[in-house]
């Protein structure tokens, strides 16, 4: 049998967030009799357990429990009045905190749940529990900036991780963040630092306006010490799997082999895939398992193995779970496990070319690729 040591971390109040219904992310209008789900709901989460619990992987994964987050653990990298804010917010019954941030007064609970439960993630591998662990959390994380909230995120999950993580002695934490999203927040809590190295893979959104001015270009490359260690690579529309490999093995990998990290963090979202309604990307399981096969590769290669992956994204309520399963059985090195029901959209080999020469041609005057 593979290696079966994989935790699983999880926290029931991640069900307590309550987004509501409406026409995509609006209000529910007199035009449809059947309004959709907010696309942060947690049938997401609920089918990514289940698939996880009951699919051919569930001998390879051991359940742990999560926890809450502290205050003093959110304000390692989020401003004090910012935290007291979504608190009183959410306590007072919720509404839309920023955005398209719906919340509610069971939202606060479940914020503390995720940034908890990543952090607990990452503990147990820093401790030895486990070599390899997932946070299966939401709300997602990877948009909150350090006073602000973005897009469906209240706390940066995936960066506090990496800041407990370095506050455990680790020296280099890299992030992966293949989110089809720019993960902004993990940007903008570590822009000015040269101790994390964030990469972002992305479909070339731009700027959302005042709650989201990072663009996710090649061109936001860090500032002062951190000059160099944030690495943006878009990707165009309808990027499928071997456009996200070859970002990996054109631009990611070839800079962590010279970061050398001591930790390595993925924010696993699965909204780059086919069907995913807040995407534009077309990653099929394959193209899922083969990243999940490349984190490992990277952290056995610089970390004694030694890897955590943090739920981001993924909106696509059924094929979330099986992208989320495909993952892990890279992560896993089990090969395919199941096959895949949807994966028939054909894969254009040259659609992320322009963005990977890009993003290689912005980074080349910090790393020697």
């Amino acid at each position: 049998m593979a290696d079966p040591d994989l935790h699983v971390f999880w926290h029931d109040d991640a069900l307590l967030h309550d987004t509501g219904s409406g026409v995509f992310e609006s209000p529910p209008s007199p035009l449809i009799e059947v309004s959709e789900l907010h696309p942060e709901n947690d049938v997401r989460i609920r089918n990514i357990r289940s698939s996880l619990r009951e699919g051919p992987i569930a001998p390879r994964l051991a359940w742990r429990d999560g926890r809450h987050a502290t205050i003093p653990e959110l304000e390692m990298l989020h401003d004090p009045a910012y935290v007291e804010q979504v608190r009183e917010f959410c306590e007072s019954g919720g509404g839309l905190l920023g955005g398209h941030t719906v919340v509610s007064a069971g939202t606060w609970p479940a914020a503390l749940s995720s940034a908890g439960t990543a952090i607990a993630a990452v503990e147990a591998v820093l401790d030895g529990d486990c070599l390899r662990s997932y946070a299966l959390v939401r709300p997602p994380g990877h948009h909150a900036q350090p006073g602000r909230t973005d897009g469906y995120c209240m706390f940066s999950n995936t960066a506090l991780a990496a800041e407990a993580a370095l506050r455990r002695g680790v020296e280099r934490v890299a992030i992966v963040d293949w989110d089809v999203h720019h993960g902004n927040g993990t940007q903008e809590c570590f822009y000015g630092r040269g101790d994390v190295l964030s990469c972002s893979l992305h479909m070339p959104h731009g700027s959302w306006g005042p709650a989201h001015p990072q663009t996710g270009s090649t061109l936001e490359a860090g500032i002062g010490d951190g000059a160099g260690y944030n690495v943006n690579v878009e990707l165009a529309y309808g990027s499928g799997d071997t456009a996200y490999e070859s970002a990996m093995q054109r631009v990611v990998l070839p800079i962590l082999d010279h970061f050398r990290p001591g930790l390595i963090l993925i924010a696993a979202g699965q909204d780059a895939s086919q069907f995913d309604p807040n995407g534009r990307q077309c990653l099929s399981m394959d193209g899922f398992r083969r990243l999940g096969e490349l984190a490992r590769e990277l952290a056995d290669r610089h970390c004694d193995g030694r890897l955590a992956l943090i739920q981001e994204g993924g909106y696509g309520r059924s094929y979330t779970a099986l992208c989320m399963h495909a993952t892990l059985e890279g992560v896993l090195a089990t090969g395919p496990l199941l096959e895949d029901p949807m994966g028939y959209l054909p894969d254009d080999e040259t659609r992320g070319d322009a963005g990977i020469a890009a993003a290689r041609g912005s980074m080349r005057r910090y790393w020697p690729i």
